[in-house]
């Protein structure tokens, strides 16, 4: 379709953090910095790591909690390092049907939230079923970059 394209994933680990009672801004910043901690050795292995993209963000309705993910490199997905803070995990998403919405520029969680809005409402005309009750952000860019930015939001189908 031309407002969204539907990509199948196939089952890969995260390392994750949730962030609780913050705004999506400030977890998306106290969440990058625990994670890019856990790649850049503050593991079992002491091991630096990658780091890849996305860095997704789900975003659930009428909840404050924000969990951040970076997406575990190809060549440790069999047997990633454990990290060593205790609000960092690693976990296994399963193989899924997600719906995606690309735009550029400096995404903020208003534009993002608005994209979702835009995404979900073309879904619904399309009569396509999806979970309305989250969805993930995500962004591949590093914010020195300052021209052709890609960014994203995902509705997993039903």
């Amino acid at each position: 379709a031309k407002d969204y394209e539907l990509r199948q994933y196939e089952t890969a680990k995260w390392v994750s953090t949730v962030i609780k009672g913050e705004t999506q801004k400030e977890a998306m910043r106290q969440g990058f910095w625990k994670l890019f901690h856990y790649i850049q050795g503050k593991n079992e292995k002491e091991m630096k790591i990658d780091l890849t993209v996305p860095v997704t963000c789900l975003v659930k309705s009428s909840c404050a909690d924000f969990k951040i993910s970076f997406f575990v490199p190809f060549e440790h997905q069999d047997s990633p390092p454990q990290p060593t803070d205790t609000d960092v995990f690693i976990e296994e998403r399963k193989a899924a049907a997600i719906f995606v919405r690309s735009f550029g520029g400096f995404a903020s969680p208003e534009k993002y939230t608005e994209e979702a809005e835009a995404l979900a409402r073309v879904l619904r005309n399309g009569g396509q079923p999806f979970h309305e009750d989250f969805f993930y952000t995500a962004g591949y860019d590093s914010p020195f970059k300052l021209f052709n930015r890609h960014n994203e939001v995902w509705y997993f189908k039903k």
